[in-house]
């Protein structure tokens, strides 16, 4: 039985500016922070190190705007 896999879209332009952009000690603190799939995927040599970077600054940046619109909805909570 096969499983199917979500497709990754490529980063966006923005956070492949962002990777290029980093040191290598940051590159590497990055790399250590990575999802599964993109460590396989760049394993893979389906993506380059600087796409696998930017595709988790991008994953990093939506989970961090995600658990702000949470912590917003829990202080509005708490004010009433």
């Amino acid at each position: 039985m096969k499983v199917r896999r979500k497709k990754i879209d490529p980063p966006a332009r923005e956070y492949l500016g962002q990777a290029k952009g980093l040191s290598k000690k940051d590159a590497e603190r990055l790399m250590s922070r990575m999802r599964g799939r993109f460590v396989r995927r760049l394993e893979d040599r389906r993506f380059s190190p600087i796409e696998a970077l930017a595709l988790q600054l991008e994953f990093e940046d939506q989970q961090l705007k995600e658990w702000r619109k949470n912590v917003a909805k829990i202080r509005e909570r708490g004010k009433h």
